[in-house]
């Protein structure tokens, strides 16, 4: 199955995803943290995210001041200057940029500032984290849009069936 495939197929499990975290998240222990990281790195073994860049394509991190300072100096520009050209402030306050794909993907799906990145997408697709039940609504919207996240919440599935 390639990577899109699994992405339909995990939008037919939006339903059952939400009914298994939604359990789990009573739990909040390292249990569920361990198991997630467990099917993180599993998970990562096998799948190459330059083959899809789909978070990249569709989906902007949020830039935090020090990622717009360091992303700014990278590409010698004022930060003022970077936020106007690159970047809107959404509904939360947060920074993000103003379309996409990101304008830091190459034609290859590498990104052209990797070692720069903003701290977002050194993260993602958050499904690592200490205390994941703190973010499990974020985990169930990149479902929609990772294949590595659709095949973590499978395997989360099954093991708490």
């Amino acid at each position: 199955m390639d990577y899109f495939e699994e992405l339909e197929e995990g939008k037919l499990s939006q339903k059952e995803y939400q009914k298994t975290l939604k359990r789990i998240k009573k739990k909040k222990n390292k249990e569920v943290d361990n198991a997630f990281e467990e099917f993180h790195e599993a998970t990562f073994e096998s799948i190459d995210c330059l083959k899809c860049a789909n978070c990249c394509k569709t989906t902007s991190p949020i830039f935090r001041d020090i990622d717009i300072k360091r992303i700014s100096k990278k590409l010698k520009l004022k930060e003022k200057d970077f936020i106007n050209s690159n970047l809107n402030m959404d509904g939360e306050g947060d920074y993000v940029l103003k379309s996409s794909p990101c304008l830091f993907l190459d034609e290859d799906n590498k990104c052209s500032i990797y070692e720069d990145r903003p701290l977002a997408c050194r993260e993602y697709p958050h499904t690592n984290r200490k205390n994941m039940y703190q973010v499990f609504d974020l985990t169930l919207r990149n479902a929609e849009i990772c294949p590595a996240v659709v095949s973590i919440l499978d395997k989360i599935i099954i093991k708490y069936k």
